[in-house]
């Protein structure tokens, strides 16, 4: 093992261990702040109209969705690939800090993780609500049946089925055994039974000692090189679930990795979001340096790079094929016709926008990065739509051309996935340590 290059300290200030505890624990000791019952309040309502949203999905059906026999996908699998996108994040930010030795991931993955977490949940709602009969869903699983049925497995709808499970479950395994310490810490200072008993129950018994950490050590970067392909195959396959068409624009051998670095752009930039706003929240600078920041910001403007050259090419290889119908879909209706506006959007907050991140001023500016980190992210939501919509829209033949606009029900289950977003990381912050304590006191000293 190399041990990484140490250039700046992780931890601001000379701080012992038992400050950094009370400091980071402090969050999860004392009362929440009138702002964390606010975000509740709304999240829960957002929740509330998700549930409605499902609900009229399930008991009226799919008709209720803005989906045409051209546009059979909409803002379904928009959304899907986009909160998919967006976890990636966590368990990327686990592999640089277990596999790549990046300690100053240790202040960030925490919360990363928990992102990636329920970001998988949000995605995982839309393909089981595109179902039409979510009770039916454990028909997708291939196991042994007195049905004497077995799952497609030419069905892209089982490759999602299956990365999305294993991402998700390897995404709570690396979340949760990263915690144990934690929990065993807030064992220790629970000051009630009922605290005390649940947080020993899930610590499983850490006792701190030596031969507890060498396991701990192995177990999580055994758990890190498992995720290491996981990451790069999930996002992968929902790619391949376009490239493996014919229609115009998605039959493309660029997907798998545009789709892969898209979704590390998008992930690293909610990162970026949640963390200015953790920041400031908890009173939290010394942990979570403007160092940190900029180390994301310049994640941020390398993967700008190439989402702006995945753009280019795959202009460049519809003009370059001399098929007709791919020059129309990317040179009339992407780029002049129907979806320009959408188009432009993407590319300028995506491909030009982060580009800011090579002057030092704009990655040490909390605003600029905040601002540009929401960029990205509706950069990316269009990017999705782009993808899907101007494809399925406007195809091979102009008769089946269609206009696609969402209704009050898909929108409602967009925002209500906002709404298990929310509540889930608010929770996640009033009882877990939104920092890695026991990681932040190893490397305290140290950064990359």
């Amino acid at each position: 093992m190399i041990a990484s290059s140490i250039r700046w300290p992780m931890v601001k200030g000379e701080k012992s261990n038992k400050e950094i505890t009370r400091e980071l624990i402090a969050p999860n000791e004392q009362k929440p702040a009138m702002w964390w019952y606010i975000g509740m309040t709304i999240g829960t309502l957002a929740l509330a109209f998700g549930g409605w949203a499902a609900y009229m999905s399930v008991t009226v059906g799919l008709g209720t969705w803005g989906l045409t026999n051209s546009v059979a996908w909409g803002w379904d699998i928009i959304n899907f690939v986009w909160w998919i996108g967006i976890g990636h994040a966590g368990t990327a930010f686990t592999i640089f800090f277990l596999v790549f030795r990046q300690r100053w991931a240790a202040s960030i993955n925490r919360t990363a993780e928990a992102m990636t977490v329920f970001a998988v949940m949000c995605a995982a709602l839309f393909p089981l609500l595109h179902m039409g009969r979510p009770w039916l869903a454990f028909f997708i699983m291939p196991y042994p049946n007195t049905r004497l049925l077995w799952v497609n497995f030419n069905s892209p709808l089982f490759w999602d089925v299956i990365a999305i499970s294993t991402y998700l479950l390897m995404s709570i395994t690396l979340w949760y055994f990263g915690m144990i310490p934690d929990l065993a810490t807030m064992r220790d200072r629970a000051k009630n039974k009922v605290s005390r008993a649940l947080y020993g129950f899930f610590s499983m018994g850490w006792d701190g000692s030596m031969i507890s950490y060498n396991r701990y050590e192995t177990l999580t970067r055994i758990l890190g090189g498992l995720a290491a392909p996981l990451v790069v195959s999930v996002h992968t396959i929902v790619a391949i679930d376009f490239a493996v068409s014919i229609l115009p624009g998605w039959h493309a051998t660029i997907l798998p990795p545009y789709f892969f670095v898209g979704a590390i752009f998008s992930g690293f930039a909610m990162v970026l979001t949640i963390m200015i706003l953790i920041r400031k929240a908890f009173k939290v600078k010394d942990f979570i340096t403007a160092k940190h920041l900029d180390a994301i910001a310049n994640v941020l403007k390398y993967g700008s790079l190439v989402i702006g050259l995945a753009y280019a090419i795959e202009v460049f290889i519809a003009w370059y094929s001399g098929v007709s119908y791919e020059m129309y879909t990317f040179l009339n209706a992407r780029m002049t016709g129907s979806f320009s506006t959408a188009f432009w959007i993407m590319v300028f907050f995506n491909a030009i926008v982060p580009q800011i991140f090579w002057f030092r001023k704009a990655r040490q500016n909390v605003w600029s990065l905040f601002i540009v980190s929401i960029l990205i992210n509706i950069g990316m939501w269009y990017e999705r739509f782009i993808i899907l919509v101007s494809s399925l829209a406007e195809d091979f033949l102009p008769s089946s051309w269609t206009e696609y606009t969402p209704t009050m029900v898909d929108i409602g289950i967009y925002v209500g996935t906002f709404g298990i977003f929310i509540c889930g990381m608010l929770l996640f912050i009033r009882y877990i340590p939104i920092i890695a304590v026991n990681e932040v006191k190893a490397y305290k000293k140290e950064g990359n």
